[in-house]
């Protein structure tokens, strides 16, 4: 199978009718580079920590730029491609030249998918059935509520009462996926039993829950906190809760959460509660201190625990998410905890020679080793796979770190 994406460029908040209030990208400023794993080692900053983070473009690329570059990739290809990915920086559904993309895209007889939209583009309810005679297969639709005044008082939707009824068309043809950010006291509660009532009448396949960040260490690393300034936001165990109450509530709905959790695989992290794969894990032999954010901590003690690792090596910083871990956060360390071996996660956005410099500036020389890209697969992720491949994932991803744990790592 090969999946291709169109990427169509565009700038969040500029190029789909203006931010959402609660958008993640509202009051970004322009950071210098964080560094990552793909950074030269002499060079901090590249195009992926530089650009692609901030998800910068110049504007929407032209239909003509879009399908050549289509064309190169199309060309390239030796199988049979089985699904194209409409995709970019801005909301599709504001692309000025969708109709001809999409016509364009249609001609291949190939399955479409709409990577996300939220539908502000989208005035006129005509093009849902548009959308179904040129292949469109499956969308990624935000919702926020189903509820057309909240929709445009929260998502600055102009015309919400038309994008619903999208929602509604396509639902009854192809696979409609809801995202909801959720924010306490706006679209909870009884707004949120509404919304996946209505969802759930309408045909829709799945929802992921998004827990709304509004505070630095919970994800906003492009110095833009608050969003929105106090407005609450729900703790981890509690959005876990509204997550797994949503999914009883709604059985005929795929719902999960972001970032927790996906309750119809019990994850991510779902091997910790099962011993027989447990047991098929390489056992830890040696000791280095594992970096990692403060909501997959608890789960990777557990993990490594039952392979004969040490807890106390598992340190988790103020920031929630791995994957977002930055220098700063390593700043805060207490170095005397830390081992002469130090794995960061794969993803987070760190220059390696930096980390060694803040973790050795008191004198003790400390190894910096990235760990796996993913670990596990959090409910975004799962929404899309199966059981076996969460489980996959989470046995390759527990598997090289156990390795480089051996291989890197101190005697214990």
């Amino acid at each position: 199978m090969v999946h291709l994406t169109v990427d169509i460029g565009g700038r969040p908040g500029a190029d789909c009718r203006g931010f959402c209030a609660y958008c993640y990208f509202k009051h970004a400023k322009d950071v210098p580079p964080f560094g990552c794993r793909y950074c030269l080692p002499f060079l901090k900053g590249c195009d992926y920590c530089s650009r692609g983070v901030k998800e910068e473009y110049s504007g929407f690329l032209p239909l003509q730029t879009v399908a050549e570059s289509f064309l190169a990739d199309l060309q390239m290809v030796t199988g049979d491609v089985t699904r194209i990915t409409i995709s970019g920086g801005g909301d599709p559904s504001c692309y000025p030249e969708f109709r001809d993309l999409v016509e364009l895209l249609g001609t291949l007889d190939i399955p479409l998918h709409i990577g996300y939209t939220s539908g502000k583009g989208f005035d006129d309810p005509e093009i849902a059935n548009f959308l179904i005679a040129n292949h469109l297969t499956e969308v990624s639709f935000t919702v926020f509520a189903a509820d057309a005044e909240l929709r445009r008082k929260w998502m600055h939707d102009p015309t919400p009462e038309a994008s619903l009824a999208i929602i509604r068309r396509l639902a009854q043809e192809i696979d409609v996926y809801a995202a909801i950010v959720v924010l306490p006291e706006v679209n909870d509660g009884a707004v949120l039993t509404e919304t996946l009532s209505w969802l759930s009448d309408i045909g829709v396949k799945g929802v992921i829950l998004m827990r709304f960040a509004n505070r630095p260490e919970q994800g906003l690393i492009l110095e833009n906190a608050p969003i929105l300034p106090g407005q609450r936001v729900h703790t981890i165990e509690e959005f876990s809760e509204l997550v797994r109450k949503s999914a009883a509530a709604f059985p005929d709905l795929r719902i999960s959460g972001t970032p927790l959790y996906d309750p119809l695989f019990d994850s991510p992290f779902a091997i910790r509660n099962m011993p027989e794969l447990l047991d098929r894990l390489p056992m830890i032999h040696k000791r280095a201190t594992i970096i990692t954010g403060a909501v997959a901590s608890p789960y990777i003690r557990t993990i490594l625990s039952a392979r004969g690792g040490d807890p106390s090596s598992v340190i988790a910083v103020n920031k929630e998410i791995a994957c977002l871990i930055t220098i700063d956060d390593l700043t805060s360390l207490h170095l005397p905890d830390l081992c002469d071996t130090v794995i960061l996660p794969g993803r987070a956005f760190v220059h390696d020679a930096e980390a060694e410099k803040v973790l050795s500036r008191d004198g003790v020389y400390r190894t910096v080793v990235r760990g796996p890209e993913m670990l596990s697969a959090d409910g975004e992720t799962s929404m899309g796979m199966t059981e076996v491949d969460v489980l996959t994932m989470e046995m390759e991803g527990f598997s090289a770190l156990i390795r480089l744990i051996n291989q890197y790592g101190c005697p214990t």
